[in-house]
C-alpha cells in the first residue's frame, strides 16, 4: 500500500506562485511514476503533468512554460512547482502513483494505482 499527502497548497494572487509536495510512503519511490491531476468545482479531473522514474516530464499544454514537476526520491517526494498562476488555475491539485518499472509517464488518471487526498490551490485576481 502507497500512502499519498500533498502539502502546500493555499491562496495566491494571479501572477504569483506556489508549490505543491507530495510525500509518498514505501520503499520503492524511486519506481513510482508520479502524475498531478487538478480538478475545478463543477469540472471533471485534469491531467496536469507526470514525471517517470529518470526523471522525464510531461505535461498538458495549459500549464507549459508555468509549471515544473521535480522529484527527490531519497525523500521519497514529488513537487510541482507552479508559477505566473491564473484564476483558472484554481482547483483541488492532487499528487498520483504508478508502481511501473519502466520508465514511461501516463496521462489518464485511471492509469495510476494511488491518489493523494488533494491540496485546494486557490488564485485570485
Amino acid at each position: 500500500q502507497v500512502q499519498l499527502v500533498e502539502s502546500g497548497g493555499g491562496l495566491v494572487q494571479a501572477g504569483g506562485s506556489l508549490r505543491l509536495s507530495c510525500a509518498a510512503s514505501g520503499r520503492t519511490f524511486s519506481n513510482y511514476t508520479m502524475g498531478w491531476f487538478r480538478q475545478a468545482p463543477g469540472k471533471e479531473r485534469d491531467f496536469v503533468g507526470t514525471i517517470t522514474r529518470s526523471g522525464w516530464t510531461y505535461y498538458t499544454n495549459s500549464v507549459k512554460g508555468r509549471f515544473t514537476i521535480s522529484r527527490d526520491n531519497p525523500k521519497n517526494t514529488v513537487y510541482l512547482q507552479m508559477n505566473s498562476l491564473e484564476p483558472e488555475d484554481t482547483a483541488v491539485y492532487y499528487c498520483a502513483a504508478k508502481i511501473y518499472s519502466g520508465n514511461v509517464g501516463f496521462v489518464r488518471g485511471q492509469d495510476y494505482n494511488y491518489w493523494g487526498q488533494g491540496t485546494q490551490v486557490t488564485v485570485s485576481s
